[in-house]
């Protein structure tokens, strides 16, 4: 170790010792970040500038969570918390590191004060005045550690206040999900309970039914309404029992509506019997009254000549004005209403041995029950199928009786056999469309349809209620292109 002499001394100090200037300046308030290596070696950390305070960053989640509280979910809520509760425990953590790193400051700023006043006994002078400076320097550093300090522990009670609240507000928000999960397992319990008992309901209600046997009026037609309601929201299997019952239910309608034609025929008859029996009262018109039928002129008397030795006129009468319109081919015994006869009178011309006979029907033709409802379902759809076969076609019977499909569309009406098309003609006023007129039982199911001057054809549908629905629809669509779509000679009764 070398020895020091007092002559030599100043000269020593000055080279060993640089001065230190009395003006120097800090770069921050706050003592660097320092870090002790291996050998205690001074070690600085280099600061992130974009690192927020802890205080900070306390402050700024608590707003955060404040200002979404109200428009969170449960479910959303619960996360948040969670998540605030992972920042909490991030910054104790951090809180927790700075602490020991400020412990380190305490042991450097000792160190460094200790080396000053070792070094403050070696120095004279101007340098040992720097020294002391230097010293004061330090503890004014170690005051500010110890203000910082005193700071950190305040922000280390909030956050801990913080985590804690975070804790209990996450434990609450699990409690208040699972309480609305149970709420809504609840529910679904009652929902499930209440379609069993209307399940179950239901079936009574059709064993009563059953058991029952005859309904009035009034409950066919909510049957019928809610047969169409079921069909309409694509319930399969429900519509097929439906439309047996449905099917049962026609007939029963059917036999009262014409056992009610027959008792008011008897009354007339007994009526007519008071008088003289006159040459009208030979003939009769036998059938339902209503869509959907036919009406056949029988004879109510053995003394009535054969029809086959008679001609047959029909007509059709409006209900208010009397007048009547010739029903043009209409001239067999048989004849089945169309839409066009709905509301109006029928009436029959016998002609016999030049004597005119008029048969008239009891009131005016009935609409088919859920018949309108059917063809308004039908209106939204742009384009209808109808299966359909092919009797006659231009006059002359057809062979084949293989199906064909009729596409009734809002502009055309399109006759198809697989993917082949047979005719296919947009409404115009040379188009014809109505009821067969006459050819028996079958009449009510099939309908003439000219698509053009020399093209006509004669098609039976599968029901009744659907060749009516086809005239409705067709009719419809053609009168939205201002065409008028009747039978040959016919007039259209205003309002349809």
């Amino acid at each position: 170790m070398t020895r020091v002499s007092r002559d030599f001394s100043n000269t020593m100090q000055k080279e060993a010792v640089p001065a230190v200037s009395a003006d120097v300046t800090f770069t921050s308030s706050r003592f660097p970040n320092y870090k002790l290596g291996p050998y205690n070696q001074i070690l600085e950390a280099k600061e992130d500038p974009k690192v927020l305070s802890m205080k900070e960053v306390v402050a700024r989640e608590t707003a955060q969570l404040l200002e979404q509280q109200k428009r969170l979910s449960v479910r959303d809520l619960a996360s948040k918390f969670e998540k605030g509760l992972a920042a909490a425990a991030k910054l104790s953590d951090e809180a927790r590191l700075r602490e020991a790193a400020s412990l380190e400051k305490h042991v450097l700023l000792k160190k460094l004060r200790d080396a000053l006043e070792s070094l403050k006994g070696r120095v004279a002078g101007r340098n040992k005045d720097d020294v002391e400076d230097a010293i004061a320097m330090v503890e004014a550093l170690a005051v500010q550690l110890t203000q910082r300090e005193g700071e950190l522990i305040q922000e280390k009670a909030e956050v801990k206040k913080l985590a804690n609240f975070l804790k209990q507000a996450s434990e609450d928000a699990k409690k208040l999900v699972d309480e609305e999960r149970s709420f809504a397992r609840a529910e679904i319990e009652n929902a499930r309970e209440a379609v069993r008992r209307v399940e179950e309901a239901l079936e009574e209600q059709e064993r009563i039914s059953r058991a029952s046997g005859k309904q009035d009026v009034e409950e066919l037609m909510k049957e019928v309404q809610e047969a169409r309601r079921i069909k309409m929201l694509h319930m399969p299997s429900k519509v097929m029992d439906m439309e047996h019952e449905l099917l049962a239910l026609r007939l029963q309608l059917a036999e009262k509506a014409k056992h009610s034609l027959q008792l008011q025929k008897e009354l007339l008859i007994s009526k007519s019997r008071r008088g003289e029996e006159s040459m009208s009262d030979m003939y009769e018109i036998d059938g339902p009254e209503a869509l959907g039928s036919h009406l056949r002129i029988q004879a109510c008397s053995d003394k009535a000549p054969d029809l086959s030795h008679c001609s047959v006129q029909w007509y059709r009468v409006s209900s208010e004005g009397g007048k009547r319109e010739l029903i043009s081919g209409a001239i067999k015994s048989v004849y089945a209403p169309e839409p066009f006869d709905v509301g109006r009178v029928l009436q029959a011309d016998i002609v016999l041995d030049g004597y005119p006979i008029t048969l008239t029907t009891s009131g005016p033709i009935d609409p088919a029950a859920g018949l309108g409802s059917y063809v308004e379902a039908l209106v939204r759809k742009h384009d209808t199928e109808f299966n359909v076969v092919i009797t006659q076609m231009n006059g002359a019977d057809h062979p084949s009786e293989s199906i064909h499909v009729l596409h009734v569309g809002k502009m055309r009406i399109k006759l198809c056999k697989g993917k082949a098309t047979i005719a296919k003609e947009y409404y115009s006023t040379s188009m014809q469309l109505c009821g067969v007129r006459g050819g028996g039982n079958a009449a009510a199911q099939a309908l003439f349809w000219q698509a053009k001057k020399g093209l006509c054809y004669v098609l039976a549908f599968e029901s009744e209620r659907e060749r009516n629905a086809a005239i409705m629809l067709a009719r419809r669509f053609a009168f939205d292109c201002n065409i008028m779509l009747a039978g040959p000679d016919d007039r259209a009764p205003q309002g349809t």
